[in-house]
This record gives C-alpha cells, sequence and structure tokens, in this order.
C-alpha cells in the first residue's frame, strides 16, 4: 500500500512538471515585455529583478533540473563519440541497475578508499609546423624527424620508471595521435584503449592559423602578437567560414554543433574547453584507481594544470610544457595533488621524469656520438619483437630454402656428380611422395568437413555456380597526386581487412592469441591496402579492431594512408582470432608429424572440433595476460578460475570465463552476435561507412553470416592478408577493387574452395541483378583532395586586414563571453 501511495505520488509530480514545462512558454510569449527577465533574470540597470517572478511562474529548481539533463545528455554524447561509455561507462538496464545498487552500497560501506591512480601528461612531440615556428592551432600537421624521437624517448623514460598506464586520451590532431602510437609501440601496449576528443584540441588561434610567427610579428608589432599569445583573454582576430583553416569544412567536426566549432580562442576559451573532459572523463577514471595517459597540446594541457594546481588566471601564464617530457601527478585520498621528488615547475606539483633541454642537446649532437661511440648506431635502432628459439631456427631454414632457391638459378642439376659416398653407387636418389604434403599445413588447405564423432573426412565441393568476382573498376576521378580531384564514396559500407603477415605467418605457426606483431610485408601490406582504398575514393566513419597488436596495427596503417588518424577506432576482444590451446605457438608441420594428417586437418579446418586446451598456468593462457584481466567485462565470472586465483594469491580473486580453446564454431559465437547487436546498429543501421580489421577466422565468422556460407563448408574459405574486402549493404555481395594491374583477383589472391559463395552475383534490394556491379557514387559526392597548403605571410592582403581589424571578428581583448 505505501508503495503505491509513492507510485502515484511520483507520477503525480510527473504530471505537474510536464504542465509546468507545456504553460511556461505561453506566459513566456504572453508578457513580451519580461523576455530579457526570462533569458537574464536581470534588468537594465544590472540589479536582480526576478525575485517573486520565477518563483511564481517557474520554479528555480526547473532550471537546474533542466540544466542537469542538458549536461547529462552532452555527456552521454560526448561519451559514445568514441566508443568510451562501452568500455567505462556503459549504461545497464534499469533492472539490472536496481538489482546491483546494495551490493554497490555494500562494497562503498565495506571497502577501504582507493588510492587515485596516477596521471601522466605529455605533449606532443615537435611538429612540422613547430619546427618552422608557424602558428598551427586546429591545423593538422604532421611529427617532425625530432618529433618521433621525442615521443620515443618519453616512452623510454615511462618504461624506465615503471609506469603503467590504463587509458589514454588524446585529441584529434594527427601530431597527437602519432605521438600516442610511438609511445604505445615502444612501450608494447598498443591494445590499450585510446579516446580522442575534440575537446583537447590546441588553443585555435583564428586568422593567424598557417602564418609565420616571426614575421607576423614583423608586421603587425611584436606587441600586439605577444599579446595575442600571451595574454589570458585576448583573442586573434576570427576566420571566415571561407578560410581553409575553418574547421567546420573539416568532416572529422561534424559531429559538433556550429556553436562548438569556433573560429578564435583566447587562453581562457582553450581552458574552458577542456574542463568538461576532465570532470566527465579523466577524474573519473583517476578516481577510480587507474593510471590516465594524456597526449595533447600546449595549451590544452595548461588548462589541466591550471585546474589541477588551482593555479591563479596571472600564474598560468608562467606556466611552460615543454614536447615530449612526461610529466607525473599523484594524488591522496582526497584527490589533492601531492609534492614529488623530482624538478617540478613553479607553481605546479608535476614531476618532470627529466629537465628540459637535455633530448634537444643530446640530439644535436647524435651525429658525433654515431660516429665516436661504439655500437651506438645499432643500439638506437628499432628492434623487433625477441624471438623464441623455435621461431629463430624456423626463420633461418627459410632463410636457407630462400638460398637455396636463389643459388638454384646459377647451377645444372645434371653436372652435379655423386662421388659414391652416399651409397647407391653413385646413382641419384630415388623419392617417394611425402606423407605430409604441403598443401596439408600451408595456407591454401583443401576444403574439408570434421564430423566430431570421428567420421572420416570428406572434400566437399560448393554446387553452386556463380560468375566471376565483381572488381570495383577504378574511379574515373583518381587521387593522382595531392592536387586532384577524387570521387568520394557516401553510402554505407563494410570493408574487411584480414590484418598484414606476421613472422607466425610465414613461419606456418599457430598463432591464436599470441601477440605477434606484423612483419614487414604484414607492414606494407596495411599500408597497400590503405592506399587502394584511397584511391577508390573511400572514407569511414568508424573503425572496429580486436585486441590484438597485428590487427591494430594494420588498422593504423590504413587508416593513416588515408590520412584519417582521427577516427574512433574500437576495440574488442571479440573480433579477436580462434584460440588454438596448447597449438599455440607450434609449426603447423610439427603438429601435423606427431598426431597424424587426420588429427590435424580435424583441429584446423574441422568446424566444431577443438584442439586440446591450455592450463591455467600456462603463458597462452588469456587468464594470464592483463589486457584481459582489466578490461574484459562482458563476459561471465568462473568459479573454477576464481577458486584457482584464490588460491594462488591467498586472497579472495574473482576471474572471468576465459577461453582455453576453441572451434571455429566457437569463434564464430563471440564474432557474429558481436556484429549484429553492436556493429550494425550503432554503424551500419545508421548509414556509417565501417571499416572492421581483424583475423582470418573473425572474418570468417562474418562472411558466412553475410553471405550465407553453409556451416559445412565455411572452413573452406581462405582470407588473404590486407586485401580490402568490401560488402555492399545495397547490392548484398562481396566486391574487390582494381589495383590498376589487370590481373584477375583470383589468379592472384586464393579464397579456397568456398569462393563462389563469397563472390555471388550482385544484387539490388528487390533482388533484380546489379548490371552495374559497383558500389554507386552520390550525385555530389565529389570533393577535393587538395592538401591545404599553409598560405605564406608574405600575403599582404591577410596582414593588411588583421591589422585594420577588418579579418573575421573584431580582435576582442576582454573576457571572453560564456558559451
Amino acid at each position: 500500500r505505501t508503495f503505491r501511495k509513492m507510485t502515484r505520488f511520483v507520477l503525480l509530480f510527473a504530471c505537474l512538471l510536464t504542465c509546468c514545462n507545456a504553460f511556461l512558454p505561453s506566459v513566456k510569449t504572453a508578457c513580451p515585455s519580461h523576455s530579457s527577465l526570462w533569458l537574464s533574470g536581470r534588468g537594465n540597470s544590472g540589479y536582480k529583478t526576478d525575485v517573486g517572478y520565477s518563483t511564481i511562474i517557474r520554479p528555480r529548481f526547473l532550471d537546474r533540473w533542466e540544466q542537469a539533463i542538458m549536461k547529462r545528455e552532452q555527456r552521454r554524447k560526448e561519451n559514445m563519440e568514441d566508443g568510451y561509455a562501452e568500455i567505462f561507462d556503459k549504461q545497464l538496464p534499469l533492472g539490472r541497475r536496481l538489482l546491483r545498487l546494495p551490493f554497490r552500497i555494500a562494497k562503498r560501506i565495506l571497502r577501504r578508499p582507493q588510492e587515485p591512480g596516477t596521471l601522466i601528461l605529455v605533449r606532443h612531440g615537435q611538429s612540422e609546423w613547430n619546427a618552422n615556428q608557424t602558428f598551427t592551432g586546429w591545423a593538422d600537421p604532421d611529427l617532425s624527424q625530432q618529433g618521433y624521437r621525442e615521443a620515443e624517448h618519453a616512452a623510454r623514460l615511462l618504461l624506465e620508471g615503471g609506469y603503467e598506464i590504463d587509458v589514454v586520451f588524446t585529441s584529434r590532431l594527427k601530431r597527437a595521435i602519432r605521438t600516442v602510437w610511438i609511445l604505445l609501440s615502444e612501450l608494447n601496449e598498443v591494445y590499450l584503449p585510446v579516446f580522442k576528443s575534440w575537446r583537447l584540441q590546441e588553443r585555435h588561434y583564428g586568422a593567424l592559423t598557417g602564418l609565420s610567427k616571426k614575421e607576423t610579428a614583423e608586421q603587425l608589432g611584436a606587441d600586439l602578437v605577444q599579446k595575442w599569445r600571451n595574454s589570458y583573454d585576448a583573442r586573434p582576430p576570427s576566420l571566415k567560414p571561407s578560410d581553409n583553416y575553418w574547421p567546420g569544412n573539416d568532416r572529422r567536426y561534424a559531429d559538433l554543433a556550429e556553436d562548438e566549432i569556433p573560429l578564435t580562442e583566447s587562453l581562457k576559451d582553450c581552458m574552458l574547453r577542456t574542463e568538461p573532459i576532465w570532470d566527465g572523463r579523466i577524474q573519473r577514471e583517476l578516481k577510480k584507481g587507474r593510471n590516465v595517459l594524456v597526449v595533447a597540446h600546449a595549451n590544452t594541457l595548461r588548462g589541466l594544470v591550471k585546474k589541477i594546481d588551482n593555479i591563479s588566471d596571472e600564474n598560468i601564464q608562467d606556466v611552460a610544457l615543454p614536447t615530449g617530457i612526461p610529466i607525473i601527478y599523484k594524488f591522496d585520498k582526497s584527490f589533492t595533488p601531492v609534492d614529488q621528488d623530482g624538478p617540478s615547475q613553479v607553481h605546479t606539483k608535476g614531476l618532470f621524469l627529466e629537465k628540459p633541454g637535455l633530448l634537444k642537446d643530446a640530439l644535436e649532437r647524435e651525429v658525433e656520438w654515431a660516429n665516436n661511440v661504439p655500437g651506438y648506431d645499432s643500439t638506437m635502432k628499432r628492434r623487433g619483437k625477441v624471438m623464441s628459439s623455435l621461431e629463430r631456427s624456423l626463420s633461418k631454414l627459410n632463410a636457407e630454402r630462400e638460398l637455396g632457391k636463389w643459388a638454384g638459378q646459377f647451377i645444372d642439376p645434371d653436372a652435379q656428380g655423386d662421388d659414391g659416398t652416399d651409397g647407391n653407387q653413385g646413382k641419384p636418389i630415388v623419392f617417394t611422395e611425402d606423407s605430409i604434403a604441403d598443401s596439408a599445413v600451408g595456407e591454401s588447405d583443401k576444403d574439408v568437413e570434421t564430423k566430431t564423432n570421428g567420421e572420416e573426412l570428406r572434400e566437399v565441393t560448393p554446387t553452386l555456380i556463380t560468375n566471376n568476382p565483381c572488381v570495383t573498376s577504378l574511379p574515373a576521378a583518381t587521387i593522382l597526386s595531392d592536387s586532384e580531384y577524387v570521387q568520394r564514396r557516401k553510402d554505407a559500407v563494410l570493408v574487411m581487412i584480414r590484418h598484414g603477415k606476421t613472422e607466425h605467418n610465414k613461419l606456418k605457426l599457430f598463432t591464436g592469441w599470441e601477440d605477434a606483431p606484423l612483419a614487414r610485408e604484414g607492414v606494407e601490406e596495411a599500408k597497400e591496402a590503405g592506399r587502394l582504398l584511397k584511391r577508390h575514393g573511400f572514407e569511414f566513419d568508424v573503425v572496429y579492431t580486436s585486441w590484438l597488436s597485428r590487427a591494430v596495427e594494420t588498422a593504423f596503417h590504413v587508416m593513416d594512408e588515408m590520412d584519417e588518424l582521427w577516427l574512433p577506432l574500437i576495440k574488442t576482444w571479440r573480433l579477436n582470432e580462434r584460440m588454438y590451446g596448447v597449438l599455440t605457438g607450434l609449426s603447423k608441420r610439427m603438429v601435423a608429424q606427431r598426431h597424424g594428417d587426420k588429427q590435424f586437418m580435424a583441429w584446423r579446418r574441422g568446424y566444431s572440433t577443438p584442439p586440446p586446451p591450455v592450463s591455467s598456468f600456462s603463458i597462452h593462457y588469456p587468464g594470464n595476460d592483463k589486457r584481459y584481466q582489466k578490461y574484459l567485462n562482458d563476459v561471465r565470472y568462473s568459479a573454477r578460475e576464481s577458486l584457482i586465483r584464490t588460491i594462488e594469491s591467498g586472497r579472495f580473486t574473482l576471474r572471468r570465463k576465459l577461453p582455453k580453446a576453441e572451434s571455429l564454431k566457437d569463434c564464430m559465437d563471440r564474432t557474429i552476435p558481436f556484429f549484429k547487436e553492436r556493429i550494425c546498429p550503432e554503424a551500419l543501421d545508421n548509414g556509417k561507412r565501417v571499416l572492421i580489421s581483424s583475423s582470418e577466422n573473425a572474418i570468417r565468422g562474418l562472411l558466412m553470416y553475410l553471405c550465407e556460407i553453409p556451416e559445412d563448408q565455411i572452413s573452406g574459405l581462405e582470407i588473404p592478408n590486407g586485401l580490402p574486402l568490401i560488402f555492399d549493404v545495397n547490392s548484398k555481395c562481396i566486391k574487390l577493387l582494381d589495383d590498376g594491374s589487370g590481373q584477375d583477383p583470383l589468379e592472384v589472391h586464393n579464397f579456397g574452395k568456398a569462393a563462389n559463395y563469397l563472390f555471388r552475383p550482385c544484387q539490388n534490394e528487390d533482388g533484380s541483378p546489379d548490371e552495374e556491379c559497383d558500389i554507386r557514387y552520390m550525385s555530389d559526392a565529389f570533393s577535393s583532395s587538395d592538401a591545404i597548403s599553409r598560405p605564406s605571410v608574405k600575403d599582404m592582403q591577410s596582414l593588411e586586414e588583421i591589422k585594420s581589424g577588418t579579418y573575421g571578428e573584431p580582435v576582442t581583448m576582454g573576457p571572453a563571453p560564456n558559451k
């Protein structure tokens, strides 16, 4: 009965609020003389005049309530922009939240206060425009060679200090994103979640963007330029929307409202822009005990430092942040920054891992050191992953075979004599067929169907007869140089790419969830895929990949070649390769020799036969990898694994159920639902252009679902490395891209016996044949691909407009108005 009364009261209160909101606009219209009071609450005299007014017509708590709703909606929108909400701010259904509420309350009461995490601030490495003293702002130049070295050096400082990173935040600008990539590559943690936010962009320099700092000061006066650069609330002249550097012309900011795109900013504007991401994300992650890396720009980092150290408006102008030097903040339980032993800057408590200037001096002397210090050059060269003894031996064996092939060009086998020491009286050796054919362990295996009850393997031939594969020819307007036009593809599309080759692929080792990086050939395959997609005018809105380095690297190189590093890159374990259990890291020929061809083919090509599982303490078990311990939260807990880890550690520990071995079916049971429940509703159904970079068996699962390939045929499908597979959501078929070589794709690439299921005749939505057999263009889908050239400071017309104050909006020296 009490519950019913409370329910009636809540419903009555909600109806009252609804009526108020419906009534208030009419009151506002009927009282035009009070419109200014309604909006500002102040009359012309500046005194507050809403006493007794808003309390009768519109209660003040309604304003606060609406503001809270708007703030929550803005936070939800920004959390969805790069996949942050799915990992760290996932909203559960109301019923589940209510069920968890008592446990959360008990956890807060019984658990000791958690120590805040460590905050690591890194300003991006030197950019090309930093090097030539150019106003950069929201322009997007890349890192200089010195910037690369600064980023690598910052990573080594973090590695030396033993700092661990849980989550990364950066801007949407290339110089910051590339710095993050270099940092994580050096730390061997490219799988970490990286979130790109426009709120961490550099201060917008308005009409000064692209102009030389030195020459602008000479033309306009050093005092004026320094006031724009160093004053807290002075803005440079505004950009015009017709300017090349206006952010509204860049599709990376298409999700921003018009009033969120700045035309110019003061230092104060820039710092106010960073506050929401500090309050809504960074501070929240730190309070949960996670270590946060923020890679951003000088003025946005100054905004964070001002907030953390509570620095005054005057003193913040004295704070400088050099490129490529990590600054460490630690907090006490009340979230107050604590003093640390080591160099720190005035007004701040952040620890510099190295004094500024040391690396710059070292780089200037590097040539001299390389000549005088033995072994310096070889030490500084980047080395690949350390090989195991098995990998090293097989690599040398392959090299010897390649050498034998090369030498065979110059040797006449008939001229080779045998002195009889091998036996057989000097006669040539007669060989029988090898019982283990290369095709049984190579990449182009026969299609087989394996029964779990031990029935004989049998070859399966598809009965579907189809046309030749649909090859999308090069568009008429192709990117031939940075100054020509390209026809952009605007329709929703799905592109799938299997990662480039790894050393494991080359040595024919079972890889599975082992984190093998790309080989040099694999890097080039990924880059070539990006160049091919760019030549065909592809653009993407979101990229999905796995938690394995080879897939993440492939996605990065494709995005880099397409100049789309700012795209949201969503990483998920559900797109991982199949888990091969105890076969992980073993040679395929070795497994076939030890267990026989039949068992080998059942494990490798069977649909529902998993290999033997690994132990809970094996280095190949995912539960021993910190990426799955920290970030995997969408599978149930395992009682067995939790008991094992509790006994091992001597304290209660919860562990989730992770695969110890997977059949092809098990792999698809996690891949296909993710595609249907996440990628389709979040991206494809909303008309977005999607790129998926993953491993062979994960892509097999997607193609099985999309192309309706039968279960007994899917194991016969081969996926070439680094080849873009285009699934047109309109014509429902797979297409290939013409690389301009004129070669038949089926002669160049091996798709296996199930290729006929893959390349069905293209059909329109009504089921009729798609005669064009091409991804359709929008009529207005032409866009310029000109590389934005930096305007010269010698362009006197722009300088004269700036000098006279007629360029864009007038110069504002006062405080910036609140948006």
